[in-house]
């Protein structure tokens, strides 16, 4: 693993920022659409939501998590594993407070907003240069039985 690599990974989730969320709730696996806060400095991603929806028990008792993001008109994936918990840190929901958040709850001291931290262990990403390009490579294999690299492939610890 290179820093360039981690760089990458963090680089493609902020540049994609909405991610499948996908936890264990003690009998199946759930996953959700849900807006990401990627915060490299802080090596943790955060994700608002409601109390209502009942999460904090899933996460207390099985806080392994999964994210998975994708760009794909850019052919931009990023997958990742960590661990997740909840809480209600009001002067981070200040902080993290915008547009999206305001189609939801009337304010970052709304009592039913929760925060979700979830600090990332290992990512998994796929970076092609795009549906063009590729398409190009895909053409040119198929013409010339040559096989050409389609982007790259990485594991990096985070």
């Amino acid at each position: 693993m290179t820093e360039s690599d981690l760089d990458r990974v963090w680089t493609l989730m902020e540049r994609v920022r909405f991610c499948m969320f996908s936890n264990w709730n003690g009998s199946r696996i759930h996953s959700r659409p849900m807006g990401a806060f990627v915060r490299r400095h802080e090596g943790v991603i955060y994700f608002a939501t409601d109390d209502r929806a009942h999460k904090d028990a899933e996460i207390a008792q099985y806080p392994k998590v999964g994210l998975a993001f994708a760009d794909i008109s850019g052919q931009k994936y990023v997958s990742v594993s960590g661990t997740a918990k909840i809480g209600a840190d009001r002067e981070k929901l200040k902080e993290l407070w915008s547009v999206p958040l305001k189609l939801w709850w009337s304010g970052p001291d709304d009592p039913n907003i929760r925060l979700i931290t979830v600090v990332p262990h290992e990512a998994e990403y796929w970076d092609a240069p795009g549906n063009l390009i590729s398409g190009f490579k895909v053409a040119f294999t198929l013409v010339s039985g040559v096989h050409l690299g389609y982007g790259t492939h990485k594991r990096v610890d985070l």
